[in-house]
């Protein structure tokens, strides 16, 4: 058969199917109403749409009428022209508590229930048995999904577990009573009738791709039971597919278990292949020729995908490339080119064609009679394709419905999804039945619609953040395994002075804290009279370096730059061994460092050229910067790197000429520094590498009258040392020490009644623990509301039980040692102090063998003026704070000495404004965790006792390390004056 008479088959089978489907519109768009209002609205107006959309997702958080009412206000207050009497336009000029309020609130929850109604069949599988039987007395079977984006602990994947079991008990009981779909007891003499789709992510609660071998052990350990029963009753099992990040690590599970001698060979399992993704048609191959070599039978639900917005903005948000397609012709095109393959490969496989596209689903038909020997069955979602559905069961088609069942709370996340696919733009029931295109126009090839023009992230000749690696790509899991096995250690290093290695008589001795008697790096050790050296070497290279163009000395940070990418793996692996960072955490300190580097560089030439002050003729007035002079740097052990980079590529863009220190816990890290900086061509003596003792060379540089300015980042005790001991100016010196210091924080994350648990359980355990909560911006108190904290502990304590310890180097582990034996035990007298103070409501201690390692600790009843509250303990301990209401949340969360980093999670505008407001720190995140600041987008520094207000990554920070000078001429002549340029 020719393509054109492929082709011409398609359209007419197309038509006919758009005969039978009548002039029925989906029930999102005429079911009552509100509902149909709304959605018509929503198409109508985006704003409103999304408007529309966060109430609906907050709504199941909201425990009173009052608080709906007043929801409703915060949300709509901009737009009470476009809601009608049904809705309560007066509701937004009235008190929340008054009569009127609660009785249109409660009506509106009332439409909201019975708009997920539409999509979500019963909160379990019994109370779905009535939709069920429905669906089969209309000649359709189902697939049950239990709805729950992703289990937060182990405990809620145990009841996942347990749930997957029950669903599928509860189904074989049920369906001696449902009406045959065929003259066999298998569903068209092929299919089981009990049929129930399960997520990877509800059955191990800290799947990650970094972790992959861990993960799919894991999660296997639970799936095992529940394909077992699966078996023992003849039912089928299939995998939903979620995000893209989390696909390979779904396909390598599905792949696993089926290799299991107990498993292989079972016939009725299946798994979801996303169309929208650019890489559908590798992964599908691969699936394939898996398929045919093991002679393992199985079913693909093909589907477009249900994630594209999150997709795109996570991409984008990370630097990567965009995955998915960005043009809805190239996606129905994708999933007719994969629902060909499928067709046309010998492997065992069965088609679930998962479409509402009518264009779609006649593709599909016409490939199937070409290919007869193929099982073919057609899915639609249940709610949202009514009309497509008795279309394909009148036709004859195998039509199955993905039927959800689960509480409000948990599916809203789907429903949300549900009402985006409805009223997207792309949207094939909106085009088909909500602005009634012809079914000529819509059944046309997509494969001749694809726009020539894809859109992609244009490059950009300014600064971008360097992306993060992909740990969904096993080359990038491989790749770093390499480079942390192939670590040749220890590393050795001298002093770097003058341009020339220096020896030293002594040596500094860093270790891997999870093996203490593992010798990572042994760095020369300046003395007194070698960093006086090394200050006159960067003295004497000063006036020569300020004098070299801004363009010249940013192309040094570019090479730099250049040169971190190169060796990016290896300096990443070095502080899993030194510092002891798990994988993430590792390569996001490299990234940070390049990111100094970059956009330092930038903003130099954009700062160099003098600035115009004044318009007045016969004067000509110029700001100028000019560097300081000598910069002593003195950087901390927990971002060994970027911190380092970011203080010292500062000093050296603007003119300065630096001695560096780094921690004695990080030396080896320091000297890779120096290593990319020399590699760069920094010029003799404008960098110097000066490891050595803290207090003995830290202190000879903040007093040494030949050093211009201090940039610190360390303890508040030392920093508060390094402020004082500068603002002594000893006889006959020439200028103020200038000093750059950080100095840490006790930060607090509120969690307001209405915030999204899901979100803020996850990202308040990573903000807490991540690095063994070893970040000045890491959150240290945890402020719940009286009327939500029972609620979220119940969440956050088993979450927290759940996180893997154990030493760093293993990619499982989410919680490491800390960086010495000296920090181990001060974290140790502190949960000792907690103790005394407050509840001890976890502890969870590490493994014996690992090093430094600390127990992670949670303590409750901790009041403000607690020591817990107060001082910074820079280690896994979390102090929960409880308080009368967000008010007082917010005075509590400042009551501190410290102001730098703080988070919000909430969904009430009001509240996020009342945060940026009162809640005055230096970085203030809503709804996301209090770590992870990215240069640019997140300048970053506090105040108070945290520091002096200096943004890292920041548009302002270069002039800290710079004077301003104001140059003034007269231009006036006789009267006469040059225009002004």
């Amino acid at each position: 058969m020719t393509e054109h008479e492929f082709e011409r088959r398609v359209v007419d089978t197309g038509k006919e199917l758009y005969r039978l489907l009548g002039d029925g519109k989906p029930p999102a768009f005429k079911k009552d109403y509100w509902s149909g209002r709304m959605m018509e609205w929503a198409v109508r107006d985006e704003t409103f749409k999304v408007q529309m959309f966060r109430f609906v997702d907050v709504y199941p958080y909201l425990k009173t009428s009052p608080e709906v009412a007043q929801h409703l206000k915060e949300y709509f207050g901009d737009a009470d022209h476009m809601l009608p009497a049904a809705l309560g336009r007066r509701l937004l000029t009235l008190s929340p508590d008054s009569i009127t309020a609660r009785i249109t609130a409660r009506l509106v929850g009332r439409n909201i229930r019975s708009m997920a109604s539409q999509f979500i069949a019963g909160e379990s599988a019994r109370d779905a048995l009535r939709d069920l039987r429905r669906i089969r007395r209309d000649g359709a079977a189902f697939t049950v999904a239990l709805l729950g984006e992703a289990a937060v602990s182990e405990l809620e994947a145990d009841d996942y577990a347990q749930r997957y079991l029950e669903t599928l008990q509860t189904l074989e009981q049920d369906r001696e009573d449902w009406e045959p779909l065929g003259n066999h007891r298998l569903d068209w003499g092929v299919a089981p009738p009990v049929n129930v789709s399960v997520k990877a992510t509800a059955l191990y609660s800290q799947l990650r791709p970094v972790a992959h071998g861990h993960s799919i052990a894991a999660a296997k350990s639970r799936l095992a039971p529940i394909l077992r029963q699966a078996i023992k009753q003849e039912s089928f099992l299939h995998f939903d597919m979620e995000h893209r990040e989390l696909k390979n690590l779904t396909l390598a599970i599905y792949r696993s278990i089926l290799e299991d001698p107990e498993f292989q060979g079972y016939a009725h399992t299946g798994i979801a292949i996303q169309a929208y993704l650019h890489d559908t048609l590798e992964d599908l191959r691969e699936l394939l020729d898996w398929s045919l070599q093991r002679g393992q039978p199985l079913t693909v639900r093909l589907i477009k995908g249900a994630y594209w917005d999150q997709e795109v903005i996570h991409a984008r948000q990370h630097g990567w490339p965009l995955p998915v397609f960005t043009d809805k012709a190239e996606t129905d095109a994708n999933f007719e080119a994969a629902a060909r393959l499928i067709f046309e490969h010998e492997a065992p496989v069965r088609l679930a064609c998962g479409s509402h596209n009518i264009r779609s689903i006649a593709c599909v038909r016409e490939l199937s009679r070409l290919h007869p020997e193929k099982v073919v069955e057609y899915q639609a979602l249940h709610g949202m394709a009514e009309p497509v559905k008795k279309a394909l069961v009148t036709a004859g088609y195998p039509t199955r419905m993905y039927t959800p069942a689960g509480d409000l709370l948990p599916g809203m996340a789907y429903l949300v999804r549900r009402l985006l696919e409805n009223t997207s733009n792309e949207s094939f029931l909106l085009h088909s039945f909500g602005q009634g295109e012809s079914p000529e126009h819509l059944l046309r090839d997509p494969a001749r619609l694809i726009e020539r023009r894809r859109e992609t992230d244009a490059p950009q000749s300014g600064f971008r953040n360097e992306p993060l690696l992909d740990w969904s790509l096993t080359e990038n899991r491989d790749s770093f395994a390499d480079a942390l096995g192939g670590l040749s250690l220890p590393k050795n290093a001298p002093l770097f002075i003058g341009g020339a290695d220096v020896p030293a008589a002594a040596e500094i001795r860093s270790v891997d804290p999870a093996q203490p008697s593992e010798t990572v790096a042994l760095v020369a050790a300046a003395s007194l009279e070698q960093a006086d050296e090394a200050v006159s070497a960067a003295r004497e290279a000063f006036e020569e370096w300020r004098n070299v163009h801004a363009a010249q000395r940013a192309e040094v940070l570019f090479r730099a730059a250049a040169a971190m990418r190169e060796r990016r793996l290896e300096l990443a692996a070095l502080q899993v061994r030194e510092v002891g960072k798990a994988r993430g955490e590792a390569d996001a300190d490299v990234c940070e460092a390049i990111d100094f580097l970059e956009f330092y560089g930038r903003e130099m030439l954009r700062l160099a050229p003098p600035r115009e002050l004044g318009d007045v003729p016969g004067e000509n007035s110029r700001l100028v910067f000019e560097p300081r002079g000598v910069v002593a740097v003195i950087a901390p052990w927990n971002f060994p790197l970027a911190i380092s980079t970011g203080m010292t590529a500062a000093a050296l863009v603007t003119g300065n000429t630096v001695v560096y220190k780094p921690a004695e816990e990080s030396v080896g890290v320091g000297a890779a520094l120096c290593g990319v900086l020399r590699k760069a061509g920094v010029p003799p003596g404008v960098f110097n590498f000066l490891p050595g003792d803290g207090a003995l060379i830290g202190g000879r540089l903040v007093e040494h009258p030949d050093v211009s300015l201090i940039a610190f980042t360390g303890s508040k005790e030392v920093g508060l040392g390094i402020v004082e001991r500068c603002s002594q100016v000893p006889a006959g010196a020439r200028e103020v020490k200038k000093v750059i210091a950080e100095m840490g924080g006790k930060n607090a994350i509120i969690i307001d009644t209405d915030a999204d648990f899901d979100v803020a359980v996850r990202d308040v355990v990573y903000s807490a623990f991540g690095y063994q909560g070893q970040k000045c911006s890491a959150c240290s108190r945890l402020i719940l509301p009286d009327a939500i904290h029972d609620a979220f502990l119940e969440r956050l304590l088993p979450a927290v039980k759940s996180i893997p310890l154990g030493p760093s180097s293993d990619p499982a582990s989410y919680v490491g040692p800390v960086v010495s034996a000296e920090a181990q035990a001060k974290i140790n007298r502190y949960i000792e102090i907690g103790k005394q103070e407050a509840r001890l409501v976890l502890l969870r201690k590490p493994p014996a063998t690992t090093g430094c390692s600390v127990p992670i600790a949670v303590f409750t009843g901790v009041r403000p003026e607690h020591r817990l509250a107060q001082e910074e303990i820079f280690g896994p301990v979390l102090s929960v704070i409880r308080v009368r209401d967000y008010d007082e949340a917010l005075e509590v969360a400042v009551d501190v000495p410290f102001a730098l980093t703080g988070g919000v999670f909430s969904r009430s505008p009001v509240n996020i404004e009342k945060a940026r407001r009162r809640f005055r720190v230096g970085n203030l995140y809503v709804n996301r965790g209090s770590t992870g600041a990215l240069v640019e987008r997140h300048p970053f520094g506090g105040f108070r006792l945290s520091g002096l207000g200096t943004k890292a990554g920041g548009t302002e920070y270069l002039k800290e390390f710079m004077t301003m000078r104001t140059l003034t001429e007269n231009t006036l002549r006789r009267g006469f004056a040059p225009p002004s340029e």
